[in-house]
C-alpha cells in the first residue's frame, strides 16, 4: 500500500510539471519581388526622359502644403506592393533659383537625416553622354529616406532635378533591408537612363 500511495504521488507531481516553452525565432515577413521590367517616362509637362518600374505609377502633385507646387514637374514615384514613394521635383536654374542654392539645399534635405542616421555616403555621378551629373547620397540607419540624389545638366547649368525614396512604415532598416535594396536598383535604373529632352 504504501509502495502504491509513494508511486501516486510521483506520478501527482510529475504530471504538475509545466512544459518548458521555446519562444519562436524572430522573423518578418515574407516579401514578394514583382518580376523587373521598366517603360518609359516621357511627359510633356517635364523636359527629360528617363525609365521606371512596371509596377509603379505616376501620381501628379497637385498640391505642397496646400499650396500649388513650385513647378508642374513635382510628382511621385508610387510602388504600392511595398508602400513606397520616390518623390521627385524639378527647378529651372534660374537668377532666382541658381544652381548652387538647389544644390545647398539638396545638401541640407540629406543632412536633416543625421539626427537619426549613423552614416551618409555622397557618390558623385556623371553621364557625359546624355549631359546629366549630380550625386547619390545613401545615409544609413533608422531614417525616413535612406536614398536621395539630385541630377542637373553638364553643360548649360539650366535644369536642376531632386528625387528621394521614402518607405511609408517605421523606419527599421533590417526589415526594410530587401524591399530597399530591391528599389535601389530602380531608382539607379531611373538615374542611368535619364536624359534631358
Amino acid at each position: 500500500m504504501r509502495i502504491l500511495v509513494f508511486v501516486l504521488s510521483i506520478m501527482l507531481l510529475a504530471s504538475c510539471e509545466e512544459p518548458v516553452l521555446t519562444p519562436k525565432p524572430r522573423a518578418y515577413p515574407k516579401v514578394t519581388h514583382p518580376e523587373k521590367a521598366y517603360q518609359a517616362f516621357n511627359e510633356s509637362y517635364c523636359g527629360f526622359s528617363f525609365e521606371y518600374p512596371k509596377y509603379a505609377v505616376i501620381q501628379k502633385d497637385t498640391t505642397f502644403f496646400d499650396k500649388k507646387p513650385a513647378h508642374p514637374c513635382w510628382f511621385n514615384i508610387l510602388v504600392k506592393g511595398f508602400d513606397c514613394r520616390i518623390h521627385c521635383s524639378y527647378a529651372p536654374i534660374s537668377k532666382q533659383t541658381p544652381a548652387d542654392k538647389l544644390k545647398t539645399d539638396a545638401f541640407k534635405m540629406t543632412d536633416w537625416h543625421n539626427k537619426k542616421a549613423t552614416y551618409i555616403e555622397e557618390a558623385p555621378l556623371f553621364n557625359g553622354a546624355h549631359n546629366v551629373k549630380g550625386m547619390l547620397f545613401t545615409v544609413e540607419g533608422p531614417v525616413a529616406s535612406q536614398l536621395q540624389f539630385f541630377l542637373t545638366d553638364t553643360a548649360e547649368q539650366q535644369h536642376f532635378f531632386r528625387g528621394a525614396l521614402y518607405f511609408y512604415t517605421q523606419a527599421n532598416p533590417d526589415s526594410l533591408a530587401p524591399v530597399y535594396d530591391f528599389m535601389r536598383k530602380d531608382v539607379e535604373r531611373m538615374i542611368e537612363t535619364f536624359q534631358w529632352n
